[in-house]
């Protein structure tokens, strides 16, 4: 009887210890557990320890609070254009509520993928190809949107979804590559025609601006010339004014000085003229002395020398003086259709006419 009386306070504490461990419940961090109480929800045990009532409650569900990813596979779309394209992507969600996860929907994750892959047809599908390579932030805005307004009711936040990879077919990828090769090539051809035609037109200004200077140059080389001209003139009169007043004053000298220089400078060009085989000169070299002689009495009376200077210097040679030298000197022979020496009224100097020499 004793042994039986053992027995069944050992199985009573046994019992005991059996029921405060079914009470107690340790839920770990980033975990929600859910109590039903004969089957019906009850309530949500927060991360840390918690007391239940034995054999009446039990844990339903232990739903996962964090953010989960879940790949969405991949799946084929036909877009506005009729075009098949690849598709898959990534979604990401966090549970809010663990009741509501747990009990409105029966499968959420499966429920949730299901529901992915339906917006993805129904959004992709109604855009174009170009549209759908080029905008794909506007394709995960819409698909977020339209995806959490659905999940709503499960206490469940997408918080972000993705698409991962969109593969059109080769025959198309191919076209593509052909059409942006020829855009390239287009935008090539109208670089190159832009800079041809801005650099014609920065030849054309250049030959503007040249023929501007050029014509500017001329128009100031002109005024020079005719600025020169007009001096020269006004000096050239002035010159003749004052040998005309000379003249007017009994002055002779400044006559024989004005002769004697158009004289020589005519000698002058005949000897530089570059299309001249022959130039002139005088007859015999005494006419040529006596002009030179003339010449030296036109500076002497230039420079004003006094009259005792005058007598104490010798003077050259009167006309008669000269005509005797010439008249001492035989004459040269003279030449093959040249005229034969003698005075000529029409020389400056009183001397033989010039002839080819």
């Amino acid at each position: 009887m004793f042994a039986g009386f053992s027995m069944f306070a050992i199985a009573v504490v046994v019992l005991v210890i059996l029921t405060l461990m079914m009470g107690v419940r340790q839920v770990p961090q980033g975990f929600n557990y859910t109590v039903e109480r004969f089957g019906k929800y009850n309530s949500t045990l927060q991360p840390g320890l918690a007391l239940i009532m034995p054999w009446i409650d039990r844990i339903g569900r232990k739903i996962n609070m964090m953010e989960q990813v879940l790949d969405v596979p991949s799946q084929e779309v036909i877009t506005k254009d009729n075009a098949t394209v690849t598709v898959d992507g990534v979604v990401f969600f966090q549970v809010l509520d663990a009741a509501r996860a747990s009990y409105e929907v029966s499968n959420l994750q499966i429920a949730l993928l299901n529901l992915i892959m339906t917006n993805i047809r129904t959004v992709m599908g109604s855009m174009d190809l170009d549209m759908l390579l080029s905008h794909r932030d506007e394709i995960n805005m819409r698909l977020l949107g339209v995806v959490d307004q659905a999940v709503e009711p499960w206490g469940v936040k997408a918080t972000r979804i993705e698409i991962k990879d969109i593969v059109p077919p080769r025959d198309l990828v191919e076209s593509m590559g052909r059409q942006m090769k020829a855009e390239r090539e287009k935008r090539a051809n109208i670089l190159e025609a832009e800079g041809l035609r801005q650099a014609e037109i920065l030849r054309a200004e250049g030959r503007k601006q040249a023929l501007v200077l050029d014509a500017e140059g001329r128009k100031e080389a002109t005024f020079r010339d005719a600025e020169a001209r007009e001096r020269s003139a006004q000096a050239e009169a002035e010159a003749t004014r004052m040998v005309s007043e000379a003249i007017a004053s009994g002055d002779l000298a400044a006559l024989n000085y004005f002769v004697a220089e158009k004289y020589v400078r005519a000698l002058d060009a005949f000897a530089k003229a570059p299309n001249q085989k022959t130039f002139i000169l005088p007859m015999d070299l005494a006419g040529l002395a006596g002009s030179i002689g003339g010449i030296a009495e036109i500076a002497k009376s230039a420079l004003g020398e006094s009259a005792t200077d005058d007598a104490r210097r010798p003077r050259a040679a009167t006309p008669p003086q000269q005509a005797q030298a010439r008249a001492a000197v035989p004459p040269p022979a003279p030449r093959f259709g040249a005229s034969p020496p003698g005075p000529s009224p029409s020389s400056p100097w009183g001397g033989n006419p010039p002839t080819e020499s």
